[in-house]
C-alpha cells in the first residue's frame, strides 16, 4: 500500500476533477514557441484515463514566472494538447473568477478545460502549508465546484505552492499516473543506486546547485559532479577567474557574494569530486571558436564547453554505472554550440550505465538528438528530481500523504 492515493484508489467516473499538471515548457527565447512537448505527452495517460471515464477535467498549469522572459499565457499549450489528444481542449483567460467558474459549470462529460497560467496569481508561489494555501481565493472559489483533486505535476513537486498543495486540504486527492510512475522508478534508484554515480549539472541556472551538490556528495548519492553551463561559470568565478564583462553580467543576475563564498567552501571541501571545464566555445564572425580558461577574461559570451573539456568529461563518465543529466552543456538551440551536449549525451546514452535525464531543456536536447529510446529513465522533473535523488521530502507528496490520512 502506498502512503498516498493514486487513481486506482478513487472513482473518477463522471466526476469534476481539478488536475494540476506541469506544462512549464522549454520555449524559444526569440519566438516564445514551444520547443518540446514531452511534459504534455507524459501527462497524457492521466488525462486520457479521466476522459475515458467521462470525467469533466479542469487543468491547472503554469508557464514561467512573473517577470521572466518565458512568462506567457497557455494558448499554445492548449493547442499542443488538443493535437496530441485529437480532441478539443477549451481554454479560458481566467483562473478562479466568474469566467472560469462558468466554464467549469458548463463542462460536459468527457470534456477538457485548461485554465489560465496559474503563476499570474500573486500568492501562487508563496511558501505556505496546505491548510494556509487552502484559504486562497483560487482554492476557495474552485474547490466547491469539484469532486476530486489529482496532482500529476512531478516537475513541480518540490514546491509548496498554492495550486500544488492547497486543494489537498479540502478535496479528496490523489497522484496522477505520471507522478506515481516517477516516484516508483526513482525510488528504486535512490534506495539501491549502481556505483559509481556521476551527476552532470548544466543549463542556465545555478542558484540551487550548491546545496544540491553538497547534499549529493555528503550522503554519498553522487561520487562525481560534472559542471557545465552557468553552474560551471559560477564555480570558476568563485575560484577567482575573471570570465569577462558579458559573462560576469549574466552571472550577476542570479549570484550574490554569499553564494560565491558557499561555492568556494564547497570546492575546498570536495575538490577531488567536482569537475569544471578547461576550455569554452565562443562565437567569432558567425563561426565557433574555442578558448581555454587561461585565455580568460573574454569579451565574448561563453556558449558551450570546448573540445578538450568534452574529452576530459568523457573520461570522468567512462566507468559510471549511474549517470544523472540535468541541464544541457551549452546553448544547444544554436547548432554552433550543440557540440558539448551532443558529444556527452551520446556518450552517456551508449555507456551502458543506468541513465536518468531530468529538466525541460535537458529532455528537449535528448529528444532533438534522438536519444530518448537509449536513456533508462526520462524524468519530467528538474529541481524535484534533484531533491528526490538527495532523499529530501517533496511537499506535493507529503500533502498527498496527509490527504490520504484525512480521507480515511
Amino acid at each position: 500500500m502506498k502512503e498516498y492515493n493514486t487513481l486506482d484508489d478513487v472513482d473518477v467516473t463522471q466526476k469534476i476533477v481539478l488536475l494540476r499538471v506541469d506544462f512549464n515548457m522549454p520555449l524559444d527565447k526569440k519566438t516564445l514557441t514551444i520547443l518540446d512537448t514531452t511534459r504534455i505527452k507524459r501527462a497524457l495517460p492521466t488525462i486520457k484515463e479521466l476522459i475515458e471515464n467521462q470525467a469533466k477535467t479542469v487543468i491547472i498549469a503554469h508557464q514561467g514566472r512573473q517577470g521572466s522572459w518565458d512568462f506567457t499565457n497557455l494558448h499554445q499549450h492548449a493547442q499542443a494538447l488538443e493535437k496530441l489528444l485529437a480532441k478539443p481542449v477549451q481554454t479560458v483567460d481566467d483562473l478562479h473568477g466568474k469566467e472560469a467558474q462558468a466554464a467549469i459549470k458548463n463542462l460536459k462529460l468527457g470534456e477538457v478545460l485548461l485554465l489560465d497560467n496559474v503563476r499570474k496569481l500573486d500568492g501562487e508561489t508563496e511558501k505556505k502549508s496546505a491548510t494556509e494555501h487552502a484559504q486562497s481565493p483560487l482554492v476557495q472559489h474552485l474547490y466547491p465546484l469539484a469532486d476530486l483533486f489529482v496532482n500529476d505535476a512531478f516537475a513541480a513537486a518540490h514546491r509548496p505552492q498554492c495550486s500544488l498543495i492547497g486543494f489537498t486540504a479540502v478535496l479528496p486527492s490523489c497522484a496522477g499516473r505520471l507522478l506515481e510512475s516517477e516516484l516508483e522508478t526513482l525510488g528504486k534508484v535512490v534506495k539501491q543506486p549502481l556505483k559509481p554515480s556521476v551527476f552532470l549539472f548544466g543549463g542556465a541556472k545555478f542558484s540551487d546547485v550548491v546545496i544540491t551538490i553538497e547534499r549529493l556528495l555528503d550522503n554519498n548519492t553522487a561520487d562525481k559532479i560534472i559542471l557545465t553551463g552557468l553552474p560551471a561559470n559560477a564555480f570558476l568565478k568563485a575560484q577567482g577567474i575573471n570570465l569577462g564583462q558579458k559573462n560576469e553580467e549574466i552571472l550577476s543576475k542570479e549570484g550574490s557574494p554569499e553564494q560565491y563564498k558557499e561555492i568556494k567552501r564547497l570546492l575546498n571541501k570536495y575538490s577531488q569530486n567536482i569537475y569544471l571545464p578547461t576550455d569554452f566555445a565562443i562565437e567569432d564572425n558567425d563561426q565557433r571558436d574555442e578558448i581555454t580558461t587561461e585565455e580568460l577574461p573574454s569579451n565574448k559570451t561563453l556558449y558551450d564547453i570546448g573540445t578538450q573539456t568534452i574529452k576530459q568529461f568523457k573520461q570522468v563518465i567512462d566507468d559510471a554505472k549511474t549517470v544523472f543529466l540535468s541541464g544541457p552543456c551549452g546553448v544547444f538551440e544554436n547548432p554552433l554550440f550543440m557540440e558539448g551536449t551532443k558529444e556527452l549525451f551520446n556518450f552517456v546514452a551508449n555507456s551502458g550505465a543506468f541513465t536518468i535525464v531530468g529538466g525541460g531543456h535537458t529532455v528537449a536536447a535528448v529528444e532533438q538528438l534522438g536519444l530518448d529510446d537509449k536513456m533508462s529513465h526520462i524524468s519530467t522533473g528538474g529541481g524535484s528530481l534533484e531533491k528526490f535523488m538527495m532523499g529530501e521530502k517533496l511537499p506535493v507528496v507529503e500533502a498527498l500523504k496527509a490527504a490520504k490520512k484525512r480521507m480515511k
